[in-house]
């Protein structure tokens, strides 16, 4: 991690330097055997290679009679082929009849395909063995033994290899099943059970650990006393990070002390693989994680320590980056103000979060949208502006959503996207080309 920086030296950072700082520092974490549920969301980081064909022999897609093609050549409703019923084959079945010249066996999805049968005619198009017309499904050999043996009346013709699934059609031995970067996800978790892999090398989920400050704060489902309000940004922020991939554990709102929440980010470190706490990093008197952590590291862990800055952005100006502790646990300090914070986790932490999966795309995909607005929008100078807004891909189209106060959260809800307002730009006509980050 960083080395132990001025704190808040007055410079202003761009958006792209602060990035670039954090990414430079965070490191993707090291790779663990894991058990295939546990490895759900998690990055794999070797080729993994088919051990044998899937599937692994020739089987029926449909419950039917396995035969010989010569046997139903030219059956029809009329002259149906007459075959007799040597027995059963089931899905999991080891010892198989072989099927010989007008014979026939009953044969279930999934049920290998047995000697000397060359196709599978689908019940549908037999009498299923009980004399009658036209079958409209299996009976169970244990409900109806006369079934499994016997005779059928086949009243369709079936080609070589009509519904049988060869076996190597999903996969071939040494194939490669999934390449290293490969999400886990349960497709893929699908893949790894099907050609018998138990477990599997991966970089684990971040833990993430989410902590807001504030005197102010109440817990949702609390009363609400005069000069108080409800603490939405640890839930939003902890939401984001489950959303981004990690394991987030969201820590109740510190109050407004210093060796309070010191003590409580201690606490927390032996579960974190990245801190972030929200508010108190801006000048007011009561800016705790400033005055908490503006010390931290210069002494007692040489090569750690947080660094306080001011980015030229909107909203989202005063941050923190550095490491805590004897790991070098990386943290981050975002404003208070819940848009504030919010646009700050997409453009910071969530980059940070995938950086540490092994994840090469990192940030959220974004593309240009013409800006569709009843006026024009006005930005600050020397700024580069997040505004919430509604993207139309259909159209091409961005539209704002509120205000641009950071404490809009009502706004933050019904936006998809943040439009970008570049920093030489103070004022942006209706039709303007933006880039659109997109959030959904």
């Amino acid at each position: 991690m960083s080395s132990t920086a001025p704190q808040d030296t007055g410079r202003l950072w761009s958006v792209d330097e602060h990035l670039a700082d954090v990414l430079a520092a965070v490191r993707p974490l090291e790779p663990i055997e894991l058990q295939l549920l546990d490895a759900q969301g998690c990055v794999l980081v070797e080729d993994v290679t088919v051990p044998v064909a899937l599937p692994p022999f020739d089987n029926s897609s449909m419950d039917g009679y396995a035969v010989r093609v010569a046997d139903v050549s030219g059956a029809g409703e009329e002259y149906p082929a007459v075959l007799t019923v040597i027995g059963d084959v089931a899905a999991g079945s080891g010892e198989l009849p072989t099927v010989g010249p007008g014979q026939a066996a009953r044969i279930m999805t999934g049920a290998p395909l047995p000697p000397g049968a060359e196709a599978v005619v689908p019940v549908e198009w037999t009498d299923g063995g009980t004399g009658g017309g036209a079958a409209t499904g299996m009976t169970a050999a244990s409900a109806a033994p006369e079934g499994a043996e016997g005779e059928v009346r086949v009243y369709r013709a079936a080609e070589a290899r009509a519904h049988v699934r060869s076996r190597g059609s999903d996969v071939q031995a040494g194939d490669l099943a999934l390449s290293a970067g490969t999400v886990l996800g349960p497709p893929q978790i699908a893949l790894l059970a099907a050609i018998g892999r138990g477990t599997v090398r991966v970089r684990p989920r971040p833990r993430v650990v989410v902590l807001s400050t504030g005197s102010e704060l109440v817990q949702p489902g609390e009363p609400l006393t005069e000069g108080r309000i409800y603490d939405s940004n640890s839930f939003a922020l902890a939401a984001a990070a489950r959303d981004a991939g990690a394991i987030a554990y969201r820590v109740g709102a510190v109050a407004d002390d210093a060796e309070t929440l010191r003590a409580t980010i201690e606490d927390q470190l032996i579960r974190a693989d990245l801190l972030v706490t929200t508010g108190g990093v801006s000048v007011g008197a009561y800016d705790v994680v400033k005055e908490a952590l503006s010390s931290v590291g210069d002494e007692d862990e040489p090569g750690s320590g947080i660094d306080f800055r001011k980015l030229a952005m909107q909203p989202g100006k005063p941050q923190g980056f550095g490491s805590i502790g004897p790991d070098h646990t990386p943290l981050m300090a975002l404003p208070g103000n819940p848009v504030s914070s919010y646009v700050s986790f997409e453009l910071f932490v969530r980059p940070a979060i995938r950086t540490l999966m092994g994840l090469d795309e990192v940030g959220r995909p974004s593309v240009r949208a013409s800006l569709k607005s009843d006026r024009a929008l006005r930005s600050p100078a020397a700024r580069r502006q997040f505004l919430r807004g509604k993207y139309d891909a259909e159209s091409g189209t961005v539209s704002p959503v509120g205000g641009s106060g950071s404490h809009l959260i009502a706004a933050l809800a019904h936006a998809d996207a943040l439009i970008v307002v570049p920093e030489d730009v103070t004022s942006v006509e209706p039709g303007t080309e933006l880039e659109v980050v997109l959030l959904g």
